[in-house]
């Protein structure tokens, strides 16, 4: 192997040695512990080292890295204490999440990480939104994040580095090129020759390094660094490697040539780079041994800590906190009495720009909310107050916009995303359901991030610009629901959402937008989450509604004159106002629950069951559901009527008050 040193000294390439041994012992060691059962799973390294270790210390140390399975000379090259790393790797209570997740599924801000989930993808993004931040605050920074060949089959890689090279964003994408994704070989995961080739058809830079020579690496990465820095853009680096072990331990290596096991041995990383050392008179023998049983020392000193350390004790109420950021909502009232009658489209424009008054550091993202100022018109005007950085206009790539503002809180900053249409949110299903909603719970870092969806049917828009999805996301432990009626809960609640540290839902009726309006206040205000608020009272009937159903309910009950009806919009659904759906039941003892979404796993189920568990002694009658049709959004408007709830409502509230 050609190593070229440069103007590197002495005590610069030992570094390099002391920092490529150290994963590389701790591996050895780590395979003989799995071996006894003391850990549980183990995705080895061992041949791609170099890669780690060369982009790690390429970069600053407060440089953000993003790390995979086989990556753990990324973290010991931020100096990640040893003994929490095991903890880590053992499920322990002091490794870095609580033993909530494994290997390395983690993250540490004070390091500089932010670790992977299992769906690999999505972290990509998450690089452009810590880019994004830094490029924002004029900071001279650049993120690395790394991708196996595999990996970058997904279309989270596509998306990432699109918008990063649209937005000249300076981010390293670090290819892993080690010929399988698993089991499968390069020629079954991509037809063309070389990652490098993408790059031109992105229009970014890319490179290709020996992935086992850990000065090229340093080097490339070093110089790619610093050029990104002064002149912010994406590069894509792809380093030609090979793994010498399974995928991970259990799969094993069956499925790989002989042949070309006895190739890479040739070019082991840690050996070939120790006998340059020693070649050079840089490293003695002697100096070798004081360094392996120093480093020795240090892995089994981690290792007595992190084994001496008791199994995590199961708290039911820590876990359950820990999901989300504390944050104690205060609810601020208007400054004055001012008012002004606005629509519900106006409601949400108006929070939208006090809040970014209010928070310098919010940032809106979303297909065409720039100059056009969204499908809705909800931005318009927005980009001559806060100009094009605060403003932004998006691809067509919900995944990677939604994995940017989790990036974006690692830095401390606030964003919110708009869906064009709620439908469009499966495309980016996995980085609310995975990223934003677990990484609190994980790893402790909080996804401050709202994503608006503008929701319902009712317009003759088909089945695809129509749904009601706010139950996809009810089911998703971590993240906050809420879906206004009124324009004076819309405002309020939208600025209490993006007041919230948490990931919020913001769920808004398309048919709400210019049908209804309100007098409200002209000030900044905050309504609370999580608190119901009763329309109607009455005696003969509860009805327990949200969004459009609370305007269903409320002409139902003019229409009714011989009956007297309780109305109940939850305004919240994650969490929802237990309280005062028992004081409703209590007041009535009728319940009617209802929704536009469709009735089979729809939130009226899970109300129903609690109502049915904990209020059944104030039942007069069994508690009834109506919703949509448990078919798709049909297009043409007599199809819709049928397939809505509205004509079936008042068929059951009459078969319930005669009950």
């Amino acid at each position: 192997m050609n190593y070229n040193r440069k103007e590197y000294s002495d005590d610069e390439l030992l570094a390099l040695y002391k920092a490529i041994l150290k994963p590389r012992m701790i591996e050895e060691r780590m395979l003989v512990l799995l071996r006894q059962g003391k850990i549980s799973k183990w995705f080895s390294g061992i041949g791609q080292e170099a890669i780690s270790v060369g982009s790690a210390l390429a970069l600053e140390k407060d440089e953000y890295i993003l790390p995979l399975h086989r990556n753990l000379g990324v973290f010991t090259s931020r100096d990640i204490p040893l003994d929490r790393l095991f903890a880590q790797f053992q499920g322990k209570t002091t490794g870095y999440t609580k033993g909530r997740d494994r290997s390395f599924h983690f993250g540490t801000n004070e390091h500089h990480i932010v670790g992977m989930i299992s769906h690999l993808g999505p972290q990509l993004a998450v690089a452009d939104g810590i880019a994004l931040a830094d490029l924002l605050e004029k900071k001279e920074k650049v993120t690395l994040v790394f991708s196996g060949d595999g990996g970058a089959s997904e279309g989270d890689f596509h998306e990432a580095l699109n918008v990063a090279a649209v937005w000249s964003l300076p981010v390293i994408f670090m290819i892993e090129n080690n010929g399988y994704g698993l089991s499968t070989p390069s020629n079954e995961q991509f037809k063309f020759n070389q990652f490098i080739d993408k790059g031109p058809a992105y229009g970014i830079d890319a490179l290709q390094v020996d992935g086992n020579n850990l000065l090229e690496v340093y080097d490339t990465v070093r110089q790619a660094a610093a050029s990104i820095r002064k002149n912010p853009r994406p590069m894509l680096i792809e380093a030609m490697t090979f793994r010498m072990r399974g995928h991970e331990e259990a799969s094993g290596t069956k499925y790989v040539p002989q042949e070309l096991f006895e190739k890479w041995a040739k070019k082991d990383p840690v050996e070939n780079f120790e006998k340059y050392l020693l070649e050079e008179l840089v490293l003695t023998q002697k100096t070798m041994e004081s360094i392996k049983e120093e480093l020795k020392a240090e892995i089994e000193d981690g290792l007595q800590t992190a084994f001496s350390t008791p199994m995590p004790v199961a708290n039911r109420q820590e876990e359950l906190e820990d999901m989300y950021k504390p944050f104690d909502q205060e609810v601020i009232k208007p400054a004055s009495d001012v008012k002004t009658e606005r629509r519900f489209v106006d409601a949400i424009s108006d929070a939208l720009h006090q809040s970014m008054e209010r928070y310098p550091e919010l940032v809106l993202m979303g297909q065409d909310i720039a100059e056009y100022g969204g499908v809705f018109k909800i931005t318009e005007g927005f980009v001559d107050r806060f100009g094009k950085d605060r403003v932004r206009n998006t691809p067509l790539c919900e995944s990677a916009i939604l994995g940017i503002g989790l990036g974006m809180s690692v830095r401390g900053q606030k964003s919110m995303v708009e869906m064009q249409f709620a439908d469009f949110v499966s495309a980016g299903f996995s980085q609310i359901v995975n990223n934003l909603a677990k990484s609190h719970y994980r790893w402790g870092q909080n996804a401050d991030v709202v994503v608006r969806m503008p929701t319902g049917a009712g317009s003759a828009a088909g089945p695809f610009h129509s749904q009601s999805n706010e139950a996809w996301f009810f089911h998703t432990p971590g993240l906050k629901i809420v879906y206004p009626s009124s324009p004076y809960d819309a405002k309020g609640l939208l600025n209490a959402a993006l007041e919230d540290p948490n990931p919020v839902m913001y769920f808004e009726h398309k048919m709400l937008y210019r049908s209804i309006s309100q007098e409200i206040p002209d000030d900044y205000y905050t309504v609370e989450i999580g608190k119901a608020r009763t329309v109607a009272e009455g005696t003969d009937l509860t009805i327990i509604t949200y969004g459009m159903g609370v305007h269903w309910a409320k002409q139902l009950q003019q229409e009714l004159t011989d009956a007297s009806l309780e109305i109940l919009d939850l305004r919240s659904l994650l969490p929802w106002d237990k309280e005062a759906v028992r004081a409703a039941v209590a007041k009535t003892g009728r319940v009617l629950i209802l929704h536009e979404d469709t009735l089979t796993g729809g939130i009226g189920g899970e109300i129903a069951a609690w109502i049915s568990e904990h209020c059944f002694e104030l039942l007069d009658a069994p508690v009834a559901r109506v919703a949509s049709l448990d078919t798709a959004v049909p297009f043409a408007p007599p199809l819709e009527q049928e397939f809505l709830p509205k004509q079936r409502l008042r068929e059951k509230v009459e078969a319930m008050l005669s009950y």
